[in-house]
């Protein structure tokens, strides 16, 4: 195919040449396009004529007018504080959305997620049909899930820019991973005048391997090349130092480097992980990827080191929003299956309808052990990381070429330390931690894309189960991952755990930080008797305030708020200790002769088989039903709208256990996020009520 010089538009991941006074372009099979030139042999990016470029702003009629009207906006024209901060990506693909594993039909219903007055923003196709190539939004582009989908909506309905002030960590790299172009507000005021930016303007803030990863269309393509010789990484030359606890972790797990070589943050690097699992949300992706780039007969090298769970679905058909789509769900199902049997990686799924638990807790209990590198297609593996473990969430992509490749890139991430000193006052539990960290540290953006250590003596009065809330949330902070110090708890509670564990390898393979490691996140100190109970509060959506974790507040300064849902259960608030919680104010309640308040739904969800089996075996299930609580076995249910327990009205109010309060995540009403005792008592009293241990008497 031969074309003019002059400006062309031809495939994302082609290769350019110059030949006097044409150019000769190779095509690849991704029909995907965007406007480039050649200048002295450096690749060029400008803007298609007749595209367009999108500004999410935080008027949403704005944004229907662009949409349905024809309104184009520029950049020069518009102040960076109206566009839509923490866009995350519920908003992008709300769950019913991730029904379809194809991104073509993904992209139909990209942003379904945004609601003005209740009502759809982006109607179906409207992204598609709006000829855009560019879209635009604020700060923390992309937060809460790992779903790569939220990339591929904007990818497959013809975006080829992404401009924003930040980015989730696993967002962002999710763009990279699909060959996407990030870049900020000066350069596309550049490209709205007609200028054309060298390709090197969108890399020149990554490391040598992302910028390859970039230049060769995203993640695929690399490894291939990779593999084949095609390139080859440059040699890290980082000097002895001392190491965070993320640092030391992935300097263990380097493939190809010398023993003993130390990292920094940015260092570009490969390595070996200990293991990864998927879900049936996104198991199927994996699956349909693996076999488009490698053929239906393609093999895993290490199939025992992987696992696929279902946990996320089972109940979903409690949800009426979701009953017309049961039969996309049994596709999802029948996928992750053909995946298991096809692979053989471990099996965790149903069975006669009951899952073995939420992966996140399962994995706690049965494989992720001290000092682990662990890598899974959800958010929220970084709970992971009570167990002294490095543990993060990532997308389909990215998880595909993981398991099939045998070796993983890593940007090694900056950290930021948590010195935790004294003790939670009653009322209180790291829930509250974590809810305070979120609205302090993570809305300043301290915590963004970095490795979020906790320590000190204030954290050996937090069990491991409360430690694994601190981790869990970490996602929500918009960080890369959090990991908890080990100590003779956490030896204790993996014994027990995984008794084929012994003391002597826990402690050889625990990491603490290294005495004078660095912190670009800096080191904070966190008194823990100086936090009380939080809720993070749904805000104002339709007036541009989002729901958000980082909505935070003091239960003292918030009125009364009644309710009509308490609901404790998730990864983050279903495990053994949660369940305690939930015991103690039942079983106050019990014996002041109280019940769950009238007009009031209660209900706790296990977080696995074995969270359920101790809740019988100290008559905690018996109690729960006594006082009115409806229970659910396990699985992730209504934290992502999948089952009993969502509000089904925008009237309704809910004060939940779980970790994000996005709009619609969790039904259609306002959603406010607490602590389990916080959760429990305000189920009795009917309305946001902080514990106190004489509050029934």
């Amino acid at each position: 195919m031969i074309l003019p010089l002059a400006t062309i538009i031809f495939t994302f991941h082609d290769i350019v040449y110059e030949k006097s006074r044409s150019t000769v372009i190779r095509t690849t099979s991704l029909p995907e396009t965007i406007a480039m030139g050649v200048n002295g042999g450096e690749r060029q990016i400008g803007l298609t004529p007749n595209k367009r470029v999108l500004f999410l702003t935080k008027n949403l009629d704005l944004i229907k007018q662009q949409l349905y009207d024809g309104l184009n906006l520029q950049m020069k024209d518009i102040n960076p504080e109206d566009l839509l901060d923490d866009i995350n990506t519920d908003v992008m693909t709300p769950a019913w959305v991730c029904f379809d594993h194809e991104p073509a039909e993904i992209a139909k219903n990209a942003y379904a997620g945004l609601k003005h007055n209740g009502l759809r923003v982006f109607n179906e196709n409207a992204l598609i049909n709006g000829n855009f190539e560019v879209i635009v939004s604020g700060q923390r582009k992309g937060t809460g899930s790992s779903r790569e989908t939220a990339a591929q909506c904007e990818r497959w309905a013809g975006i080829r820019i992404v401009i924003a002030a930040s980015f989730a960590p696993i967002h962002e790299r999710n763009n990279i991973n699909l060959g996407q172009l990030m870049g900020d507000y000066n350069m596309l005021e550049r490209l709205q005048n007609g200028e054309q930016l060298p390709l090197s303007e969108f890399t020149e803030k990554y490391d040598d391997v992302t910028k390859i990863i970039i230049e060769k269309g995203g993640l695929f393509p690399f490894a291939k090349a990779l593999k084949s010789g095609e390139i080859s990484l440059p040699a890290i030359k980082t000097e002895p130092k001392p190491m965070t606890m993320a640092e030391k972790i992935i300097a263990r797990n380097l493939v190809g480097q010398e023993l003993g070589q130390c990292v920094k943050p940015g260092d570009p690097v490969i390595t070996q992980v200990q293991g990864g699992y998927s879900h049936e949300f996104t198991t199927a992706q994996v699956h349909t990827f693996l076999s488009k780039e490698y053929g239906r007969d393609y093999q895993l090298p290490n199939p025992s080191k992987f696992a696929v769970f279902e946990d996320h679905l089972l109940y979903a058909h409690h949800n009426p929003k979701f009953v017309p789509f049961m039969d996309k769900v049994q596709t999802l199902r029948d996928l992750q299956k053909a995946f298991q049997q096809h692979t053989e990686v471990r099996d965790y799924s149903a069975v006669n309808g009951v899952s073995p638990g939420i992966c996140h807790q399962v994995a706690r209990e049965e494989f992720i052990e001290i000092g682990d590198f662990v890598q899974a297609t959800d958010s929220h593996t970084c709970m992971g990381g009570a167990s002294n473990a490095l543990t993060w969430g990532v997308g389909a992509t990215e998880y595909s070429n993981l398991i099939s490749a045998g070796f993983t890139f890593v940007k090694v991430p900056e950290s930021i330390r948590f010195e935790l000193v004294g003790e939670l006052n009653p009322g209180c539990t790291a829930k509250d931690v974590i809810l305070f960290i979120l609205a302090d540290h993570a809305r300043k953006e301290l915590t963004l894309n970095r490795s979020m250590e906790f320590g000190g003596p204030g954290l050996t009065s937090l069990s491991v189960d409360e430690r694994a809330t601190l981790c869990n949330m970490a996602t929500e902070c918009s960080a890369r991952t959090g990991i908890c110090e080990p100590d003779e708890a956490l030896y204790s509670w993996l014994k027990n755990a995984i008794p084929n564990l012994s003391l002597e390898k826990m402690k050889k393979d625990s990491v603490i930080p290294d005495e004078g490691a660095h912190y670009d996140g800096g080191v904070h100190h966190i008194n823990l008797a100086e936090i009380k109970p939080m809720v993070a509060h749904p805000g104002n959506p339709d007036q541009g305030v989002p729901s958000d974790p980082t909505n935070g507040a003091l239960i003292t300064e918030i009125g009364d708020v009644a309710i009509d849902i308490a609901y404790g259960g998730s990864c983050t608030a279903g495990k053994e200790d949660d369940i305690s919680y939930y015991a103690q104010v039942c079983q106050a309640a019990y014996d002041a002769g109280l019940t769950v308040a009238e007009g009031v739904e209660f209900y706790i969800q296990y977080g696995s088989g074995l969270v359920k089996d101790l809740a019988v075996k100290n008559g905690w299930h018996e109690l729960f039903s006594k006082v009115g609580v409806k229970l659910i076995d396990p699985g992730c249910g209504a934290c992502i709208g999948a089952g009993p327990g969502v509000s089904i009205t925008a009237e309704q109010v809910t004060v939940s256990a779980i970790n994000r309060n996005f709009q619609g995540r969790s039904g259609p009403g306002k959603l406010y996020l607490a602590s389990p005792l916080t959760v429990a008592t305000s189920a009795f009293t009917g309305k946001i009520s902080s514990w106190q241990s004489n509050l029934f008497e």
